[in-house]
């Protein structure tokens, strides 16, 4: 098995999630005892969080590019990031290195693809639903993804920032979300994308009337597939 890096923290929530999912999935594809063979760099997600809200990309991707290249220099095989945001950096994070990139996004489009899906709906960070980064990447793909209306994406943004990212997991959130999911299904979306990697403690397949394609889980499906190759 190849040696996964992950670059994590972004938060910390998350790349715990990252790390039960491979240990999970690498039991459940080779059995007995095994478990999956990682590298995790986690940051200070509020230097990271600083540096979104002042718009300071540049910034944030150089710190994230040192710690790709630790990975690197540490023995990964491959890399990814575990998170769906600091992806709008994702060319400069991975700038001069030589292992290979397994990008979020391209990993979710694949899945829905493969589903045969075409309309998904999306619900993230404000970056991630406002800014074309991610977006572009999945109408490339041929998908036609929608996002919720302006005071949605600033609710669906909060619940991230000021709960999920701090594990914490309201009830009254939950509802929101759901109301939120739903009102994406009635303008169309046959699905779902789950596209901030926290989004998935309140959101799942057993609440959300069309398939839902979590991020992270299907993030690590890639990443071990890949690292099985």
């Amino acid at each position: 098995m190849k040696t996964i890096g992950i670059l994590g923290g972004m938060s910390a929530t998350s790349t715990q999630i990252y790390y039960r999912e491979l240990c999970r999935l690498t039991r459940e594809s080779l059995g007995g005892l095994h478990s999956p063979e990682l590298l995790i760099r986690s940051v200070d997600f509020d230097e990271i969080e600083k540096l979104q809200a002042s718009s300071d990309w540049d910034t944030a991707a150089n710190i994230l590019h040192e710690k790709a290249v630790a990975l690197e220099r540490g023995g990964a095989d491959l890399l990814i990031l575990a998170t769906n945001t600091m992806h709008k950096v994702a060319d400069e994070i991975i700038f001069g290195m030589s292992i290979p990139f397994v990008h979020i996004a391209d990993a979710t489009a694949t899945a829905i693809l493969d589903g045969g899906f075409r309309r998904p709906g999306l619900m993230a960070t404000a970056f991630t639903m406002e800014q074309s980064f991610y977006t572009d990447r999945l109408t490339a793909r041929g998908l036609s993804p929608t996002v919720p209306d302006a005071d949605d994406r600033a609710e669906t943004h909060r619940i991230i920032y000021d709960e999920l990212c701090r594990d914490v997991v309201r009830e009254d959130s939950r509802v929101t979300y759901e109301r939120i999911a739903q009102g994406l299904i009635d303008q169309g979306c046959d699905c779902l994308i789950l596209g901030c990697t926290e989004v998935g403690m309140l959101l799942n397949q057993g609440n959300v009337g069309v398939p839902v394609f979590d991020t992270t889980l299907v993030h690590c499906e890639a990443a071990l597939r890949a690292a099985l190759q």
